[in-house]
């Protein structure tokens, strides 16, 4: 019996998604919910598993090519088993053969996913940089290695090399996405700053007992952020609206969305109903997106929605910078790297962590006294944090 390998149904906000990579031929074995294809969308990539034990009988649609809710990509038979070829039924040679790539790469320092996908594809894990915590291997990384197209240096007219690649739909949607917004929003960006020192000192003194505490959660500036962030937006709604055609859509709840680079590029997971999380829980999700986002398993539902964004250029040493709004929010905070800097306190010149912070604001909908007012607030919500548990 046939049975249909169809598309996964897709959100009305993705119309389409591409075939990425097939990781069996047809004629080879596959087992009942064994990875078959990746679909690539404009913001995640879908896995599509065999719906039956049997052979690959047909693939409809090859790498490359454009698919949409529920079609048709292939065809498995159910319980057939592949024939025999020459090769394997000749005898083995009695000589040890030397070791073999897959059997190398199972040493290597990757995710299950990822050692099998090597296996399969008989991939050099020697070949394959690790993004993953402590140079682990994840699946996006052997992914990107199966997929890439073969290496094509083109000389130019002067004698040196080129290579071209195709943009990934997800690379090309975020493109889209920061054009459309500098060009169809009225931005404007405040800029302020915040002692550090105090989310430090707490974050210092506490930080074994909250990993104690908290199963090996650690206390990072992040929840700090976002928990200032949650206060800010309660005492100004527009910083928290959105834009619906002509209305502006004033949301009763903190859905804030966090930045997180991957290996596909720049996606925005959301924290929801922020306001009723802990520091703890804050930074459980975070550190469970960025797992997910390196090992390419966000899904769509993590990423959609979202009433405002915080973007943290610091991590990778910015010191200032504009952030680009996230259509259709009304309102992006930038943060950026700690540095010693001398300032005047009191009289005295004292040296103190200090960060820049920016907020980018769409003008139309925000005037320029409330977006500064909710800047100072964030600040003065860090450089006081009792002020969070109080709620003043």
């Amino acid at each position: 019996m046939t049975i249909e390998i169809k598309a996964p149904t897709l959100p009305e906000s993705v119309p389409d998604g591409t075939i990425a990579t097939w990781y069996k031929q047809v004629g080879d074995v596959v087992s009942r919910d064994e990875l078959l294809v990746d679909i690539e969308t404009d913001k995640v990539v879908i896995e599509v598993v065999s719906p039956t034990d049997g052979v690959l009988k047909e693939i409809l649609k090859d790498t490359g090519d454009t698919i949409v809710s529920n079609q048709a990509i292939g065809s498995v038979e159910a319980g057939a088993v592949a024939a025999p070829t020459a090769e394997a039924s000749a005898p083995e040679p009695v000589a040890a053969a030397p070791q073999s790539t897959a059997t190398a790469a199972s040493t290597a320092p990757a995710s299950p996913a990822a050692k099998k996908m090597i296996a399969e594809n008989n991939v050099n894990a020697a070949t394959i940089a690790g993004t993953g915590k402590d140079g682990r291997i994840t699946k996006e990384d052997v992914m990107s290695v199966i997929s890439a197209p073969p290496s094509a240096p083109i000389a130019s007219a002067n004698g040196r090399l080129e290579e071209r690649v195709p943009m990934s739909r997800l690379r090309a949607k975020v493109a889209e996405r920061l054009l459309h917004a500098s060009q169809s929003t009225a931005m404007l960006t405040t800029f302020n700053e915040v002692n550090m020192a105090p989310v430090m000192e707490i974050r210092n003194r506490y930080k074994q007992e909250f990993e104690k505490a908290h199963d090996g959660i650690r206390l990072g500036f992040m929840s700090f952020f976002v928990r200032a962030c949650t206060e800010a937006l309660k005492r100004f709604p527009a910083v928290n609206a959105s834009l619906d055609g002509s209305d502006i859509v004033y949301h009763g709840y903190q859905d804030i969305g966090v930045a997180v680079s991957s290996p596909r590029g720049l996606v925005v997971p959301v924290l929801r109903n922020s306001d009723n999380m802990g520091l703890a829980q804050i930074e459980k999700e975070i550190r469970e997106f960025g797992e997910k986002a390196r090992d390419g398993k966000l899904a769509i539902e993590d990423m959609t929605g979202g009433t405002f964004t915080i973007s943290n250029g610091g991590v990778f040493g910015s010191l200032l910078s504009t952030p680009i709004l996230n259509p259709p929010q009304t309102a992006i905070l930038g943060m950026h790297k700690i540095q010693e800097r001398p300032m005047a306190v009191d009289g005295q010149v004292v040296v103190l962590p200090m960060m820049y912070l920016a907020l980018s604001y769409d003008h139309r909908m925000i005037d320029g006294k409330e977006a500064v007012q909710f800047l100072v607030t964030v600040k003065d919500l860090l450089e006081d944090p009792t002020r969070l548990l109080l709620e003043i």
